[in-house]
């Protein structure tokens, strides 16, 4: 497309993918707005969280929670040299259209809460936010990037 970056246009083709998609299963046509707009599907499959104050990007893999309307996964944080951290993650999209995630190192105790707003003209692809480390309280902001296919492609 003439004019457009290259960021740009995977931008603009990726909206156009997940209408065509929401417009096949009868859905809107158009990006959503806010997460409250966003099918619990888009938030399936694989993402990249890049947090401030932490080393390089994890990997997250959310798929339907088997309980809930909602979804349930797993972080996966480079260790830098040692070994890389799986945590379980488990949420949805709140009433106010937030993602909203838990954290578990031990599938028991919360080590971490991330609220995330969708960010305007991702398609669903994006969310920026707030992650909270609950063993001390401090907060990072962080980034969730959808990455591969959307979950309304498959």
């Amino acid at each position: 497309m003439k004019g457009l970056s290259r960021r740009a246009w995977l931008a603009a083709a990726a909206c156009i993918a997940f209408a065509a998609g929401a417009a096949a299963q009868g859905g809107p046509a158009a990006c959503p707005a806010s997460g409250a707009e966003l099918p619990l599907r888009a938030l399936f499959g694989d993402w990249e969280a890049r947090i401030d104050g932490t080393q390089g990007v994890a990997k997250v893999k959310l798929d339907q929670h088997p309980d809930y309307a909602g979804v349930r996964g797993t972080i996966t944080r480079d260790g830098g040299g040692a070994r890389a951290t799986v945590s379980q993650l488990a949420g949805d999209i709140d009433d106010d259209g937030m993602l909203s995630l838990d954290e578990s190192l031990d599938g028991q105790a919360i080590s971490g809460v991330w609220l995330g707003a969708l960010e305007p003209g991702s398609c669903g692809r994006a969310f920026k936010g707030v992650w909270r480390d609950a063993a001390n309280d401090r907060t990072h902001p962080f980034v969730l990037n959808k990455i591969g296919n959307s979950a309304t492609d498959r």
